[in-house]
């Protein structure tokens, strides 16, 4: 390396890039290329999520209907097959509780959890979790498993 082949490094030189505001002289001096008036030539400008013009907003426009429950509890779904998924690789042994399923990132620390009925289940387990489906009930006491509900 000498002084015949030094460059900047790699984007820190731009070409062509318009100095705006930067007095009359620079040719992009009094309205910045900004347009006259109006709120888009002002500084903080930003237009609010769903704004169009002035007309009355699709969110305000369509009606609302139906009812929501703000007392819902919400359940993360765990099929039997994915438990038989993780006896089969090792990381389940005999006892499957909360902390393994946060453990093999199933569930949330905070989560409601419900066992579900899909796939057949062949290892005999120990299950305490929240909420059993009928089929899953019978399918792992069929395997000799045991179903605690917390």
């Amino acid at each position: 390396m000498d002084l015949s082949n030094l460059k900047p490094a790699e984007g820190s030189v731009r070409k062509n890039s318009k100095r705006i505001g930067r007095g009359e002289g620079s040719g992009k001096g009094g309205t910045a290329t900004r347009g006259h008036k109006g709120a888009k030539s002002r500084s903080g400008y930003s237009k609010k999520i769903g704004f169009e013009g002035g007309q009355m907003p699709l969110q305000r426009r369509v009606p609302k209907f139906g009812f929501t429950n703000r007392n819902r509890k919400v359940y993360q779904g765990i099929n039997l097959d994915t438990l038989q998924t993780l006896v089969d690789e090792g990381k389940i042994k005999d006892t499957v509780d909360m902390d393994v399923l946060v453990e093999n990132g199933l569930a949330g620390r905070n989560e409601l959890v419900k066992i579900l009925g899909r796939g057949e289940l062949k290892a005999k387990l120990k299950i305490s979790v929240h909420k059993f489906t009928a089929s899953a009930k019978e399918a792992i006491e069929a395997a000799g498993g045991e179903v605690v509900t917390l």
